[in-house]
């Protein structure tokens, strides 16, 4: 069967609602103080830590409400969803503590890590197609043919809800609040946390935060309703979403005050700057308003809070990001050299690497090239250096004595 929202506006009494029904369930995650984003914006940041949520992600708080409010009728269809994994966990966890069979449809190169998890909770997980509005309309035509309750990943009003509990906990751990910044792909936590916040704080300013590659609000915006992305491209899978829903984009229209868009650049280092700085694992997607809030580190008033929407990273994928956003940053250079082909001269330009400090990582030769004179030999080098600052001087430092260096 289909999904039937109800019509009525989710509201505080709906919030406050969900609250009560995760209680034992969800976790109440930490609020951490961010001392280097607090020095950089120039006064206090928090860090809302929904990586440590059930399932590392705050998708648990929404589709255990919705799933808790089905009727023994509807429990005994069993439940469907879409999800590219964090969504999916939620279900999957939420289905299992309530004794329900659950299943999920996944968009074809979800993580394996998400996948496993979603099956490790119970469920049956089935793939269809590239995208999750293709998954999406997989999981209603198996509603359809099956009468399984169809949880959508945010457009309903008791995920909103649920969603919306994060938004009371920051409130209550952060009273002196004026500024909140939220990764966002569908607007499920978006709209919730916005209704949350709205409803007890309308002075604080409420920040959505979207993957360049898959930004659907702001066109949905400037056109006053959902239009579909023709693609999307990012690493950012848990908010690739290229359609908002109609609830929630009536929500962020309504409550929200700024949607803003991040790099892919941008999200590789505020995941590493996390990782570093702060010791917490988040998936691209989690590290959304971390990266708005580098970008442009004074455009938020402060207190300010950024959410860390999930933790959910394929550990291959967090390999990848940590080497790119280590190259961001001017911690790895990559750089060819071009020396004469004596003995001793490889040895004297390691020499002169060593002198900079610089660490040699890889040496590679090339002999055979048009561009290379009979006696000469291209040296191909990769060094680990501590900032683009430092990886600057190295290069000037070898131009300095004479080699021919292109990056």
């Amino acid at each position: 069967m289909g999904e039937q929202p109800r019509s009525e506006p989710v509201g505080l009494a709906e919030i406050e609602r969900a609250a009560r029904t995760l209680e034992g369930v969800a976790v109440r995650t930490p609020m951490e103080e961010s001392r280097w984003l607090s020095d950089l914006a120039g006064g206090p940041v928090g860090l809302k830590c929904e990586n440590l949520q059930r399932t590392g992600s705050f998708k648990a708080r929404g589709a255990y409400v919705r799933i808790a409010g089905l009727s023994e009728a509807e429990r005994a269809r069993g439940v469907v969803a879409a999800s590219a994994g964090n969504h999916a966990q939620g279900v999957a966890l939420a289905a299992q503590a309530l004794g329900i069979r659950a299943t999920v449809f996944m968009p074809e190169g979800a993580p394996i890590p998400k996948e496993n998890a979603t099956r490790g909770y119970g469920a049956d997980v089935v793939f269809a197609g590239r995208y999750l509005e293709d998954a999406l309309a997989a999981a209603r035509q198996f509603a359809l043919d099956t009468g399984a309750v169809l949880i959508h990943p945010f457009d309903h009003p008791d995920v909103v809800a649920g969603q919306g509990t994060c938004g009371l906990e920051i409130l209550e751990q952060s009273p002196e609040v004026r500024t909140v910044l939220v990764p966002t792909g569908g607007g499920g936590l978006l709209a919730g946390i916005a209704l949350a916040v709205k409803a007890l704080r309308p002075d604080v300013r409420v920040v959505g935060v979207q993957a360049e590659g898959a930004a659907a609000f702001p066109g949905s915006l400037a056109a006053g309703a959902p239009v579909a992305l023709a693609a999307m491209s990012t690493m950012a899978d848990g908010i690739a979403v290229g359609l908002p829903g109609e609830l929630t984009f009536a929500a962020v229209r309504d409550h929200v005050d700024e949607v803003r868009t991040v790099s892919e650049e941008s999200l590789s280092r505020a995941l590493l700057a996390l990782l570093e700085r702060a010791k917490m694992v988040v998936e691209p997607a989690g590290a959304a308003a971390v990266a708005a809030l580098l970008d442009e580190p004074t455009a938020f008033q402060t207190p300010a809070v950024a959410v860390l929407s999930g933790g959910n990273i394929d550990p291959l994928l967090l390999g990848r990001v940590i080497r790119h956003g280590l190259a961001s940053a001017g911690r790895y250079l990559y750089l060819r050299v071009c020396i004469t082909d004596r003995p001793g001269d490889l040895a004297r330009l390691l020499a002169q690497v060593s002198e900079t400090g610089a660490n040699v990582l890889e040496v590679a030769h090339e002999r055979f090239s048009p561009t290379l004179a009979l006696d000469e030999v291209e040296v191909r080098l990769q060094l680990e250096t501590r900032s683009t600052a430092h990886a600057e001087r190295v290069l000037a430092r070898l131009r300095e004595r004479g080699h021919r260096v292109f990056e």
